[in-house]
């Protein structure tokens, strides 16, 4: 129990907490409402003080996977007004260790360790060794990120895919952009569609009737045809853009399809366009078909990543504390 780290999946309305060592399988998993606490940093007091007073004083520092831009000087969560910066929190804590991450970026750190009961496969394919792997997916947006492989370690290219303009490819999609350009006064970008407040878009221009996306999804499942006609457009468009995005980042190692909204269209892929509308990238059509995609399903992939990167810093810290007794640090 020398060196841990706390790990963290922040989001808009609740927080993930756990440690982590060298194996990077988080432990400990607490669950806290964003509500109960004015900040990052009374969250975490009162994380700390919950645990086991030698694993609280054994965290050497930290992994913190956020919803929101992450690479400024004061990183602020998006949808909620906590904000700190990087020397304040480490001294707040004595961290000699704190890494944050974009969600989607932790979620790709994470996509080498899922087991085949993390996913669903929605194109098996075959999988090209040590090519990069592709994260994204609707959510409160619609994040990004690629797992690169490189020899000897693996790193992660996060974007901005959600924010990419998005254009109509027949008559209904130009419907739907053409109502959308007059509510967002222009630009219409990815997230705009691909999201949970996205999707409940969709379904309000094709049906006028207004209603989350979770309840359009329900619906659908429960045999509504106009619900099950608004999912197909959004998996339309998801499959395109996933497509993609598989090209841009030649993701020959994989597609996983992350988010609550993905997890909770599984049983509407079957049948749906979103494979006829990823494949439709010619000349690259077998490529894409050779492609895995899968749905993530794992109920903490976020933290499950963060505790990969954790290892890591777990193990930094104990190989620094090696040297350091021998005199070579």
């Amino acid at each position: 129990m020398s060196h841990l780290i706390l790990i963290a999946d922040i989001g808009g309305t609740s927080s993930r907490l756990a440690l982590v060592g060298v194996d990077g399988v988080p432990s400990d998993i607490q669950i806290h409402r964003n509500d109960s606490f004015a900040g990052f940093e009374s969250m975490i007091e009162a994380d700390l003080a919950a645990r086991d007073p030698a694993a609280a004083h054994a965290v050497r520092g930290a992994v913190l996977a956020i919803a929101g831009p992450v690479d400024i000087e004061e990183v602020r969560l998006t949808n909620r007004d906590w904000a700190f910066t990087r020397p304040e929190l480490s001294a707040r804590f004595g961290w000699d260790r704190l890494a944050v991450l974009n969600d989607f970026e932790a979620l790709a750190h994470g996509v080498p360790a899922l087991g085949a009961d993390d996913v669903v496969t929605i194109n098996p394919g075959h999988a090209a060794p040590d090519a990069p792997c592709l994260a994204c997916g609707p959510g409160t947006g619609f994040g990004t990120a690629a797992l690169v492989r490189v020899p000897g370690h693996a790193t992660v290219v996060k974007g901005e895919g959600g924010h990419v303009r998005l254009g109509a490819v027949n008559v209904q999609e130009a419907r739907l952009l053409a109502h959308l350009s007059r509510a967002f006064g222009g630009t219409v970008s990815v997230e705009n569609v691909l999201s949970g407040s996205g999707l409940a878009r969709v379904h309000q221009v094709f049906s006028g009737d207004r209603l989350e996306s979770h309840a359009v999804i329900a619906a659908a499942e429960a045999g509504d045809e106009e619900a099950l006609e608004s999912c197909h457009i959004f998996l339309r468009v998801f499959g395109r853009i996933a497509g993609d995005l598989a090209l841009l980042f030649d993701a020959r190692g994989g597609v996983f399809l992350a988010g609550g909204v993905s997890a909770g269209l599984v049983p509407l892929f079957a049948g749906s366009p979103f494979m006829e509308a990823f494949l439709e990238h010619p000349p690259f059509d077998e490529r894409l078909a050779a492609t895995p995609v899968s749905v993530i399903t794992h109920p903490t992939p976020g933290l499950f990543g963060a505790g990969q990167v954790g290892a890591g810093l777990a193990r930094d810290g104990l190989a620094r504390d090696g040297l350091a007794r021998n005199g070579l640090a």
